[in-house]
């Protein structure tokens, strides 16, 4: 682990610390103008995100009808009633996605699969860059908000799904996480700068209970107009 890995880690509640839980539920809701782009407003409106922290399964509950729920893993996404009755399954879910341009409207399965792995991404970051196949290297430092920012170039390895291979996360003096950078790759290559905020402690794991999250430009600065995706938490517990 590197120096600035190792810095973040620690300021987040600690490697010891994080791997006495297995799971997390998380009290959410997702908004920002991509969801209606998609024609999926509302979807992802007071759920409960629950996921395993050492492995890529997660769930959502309610989606689409109060007693429905999703489980996705990489390859596969599936649509369940409370009672685990199958309403719908995708394998390979990323397939899915092949032929769209960036305008095509999205299913609720297609909305789902990106807001699976992607809020896995965010919640087990930056833990996630420790586990086996991840690579991690310090780049130069970014100027923003009157701080300095270091930056952590992450790749990501094959068996984990997620925006792109390559990710960069900054970090301010503190070691806790300001801004994430990366493409998306299901979105034909649209940018996102996703920003941080509001952190709390829970269980001793510190978690940014909010994120806004934008596109970037060429110079890699953030566009304010449009906000694309807003996570807003109300509550998190780690078992």
């Amino acid at each position: 682990m590197n120096e600035l890995l190792a810095l973040a880690v620690e300021a987040h509640g600690g490697i010891d610390r994080w791997n006495r839980f297995k799971t997390i539920d998380a009290k959410l809701s997702l908004g920002g103008a991509l969801w209606s782009f998609k024609q999926q407003p509302d979807l992802f409106k007071d759920v409960v995100f629950s996921a395993e922290l050492h492995g890529e399964r997660v769930s959502y509950q309610p989606v689409t009808g109060p007693n429905l729920r999703t489980v996705f893993v990489p390859r596969r996404l599936c649509l369940e009633s409370t009672d685990g009755d199958l309403q719908a399954a995708w394998d390979n879910p990323r397939s899915h996605f092949d032929g769209q341009s960036y305008e095509s409207p999205w299913a609720p399965l297609h909305a789902v699969y990106f807001a699976s792995y992607a809020v896995w991404t965010y919640l087990t970051s930056p833990f996630l860059y420790t586990y086996p196949g991840f690579t991690t290297e310090e780049i130069g430092p970014w100027h923003e908000q009157g701080e300095v920012w270091r930056r952590l170039n992450v790749t990501f390895p094959e068996y984990v799904a997620s925006h792109t291979k390559e990710q960069i996360t900054y970090f301010g003096s503190d070691g806790l996480m300001r801004r994430h950078d990366y493409v998306v790759e299901i979105l034909q290559g649209a940018t996102g700068a996703n920003y941080p905020l509001a952190y709390k402690s829970f269980q001793g794991i510190k978690v940014p209970t909010a994120r806004r999250i934008y596109a970037y430009d060429h110079a890699n600065k953030m566009i304010p107009e449009p906000l694309l995706i807003t996570i807003d938490i109300a509550d998190v517990a780690l078992r």
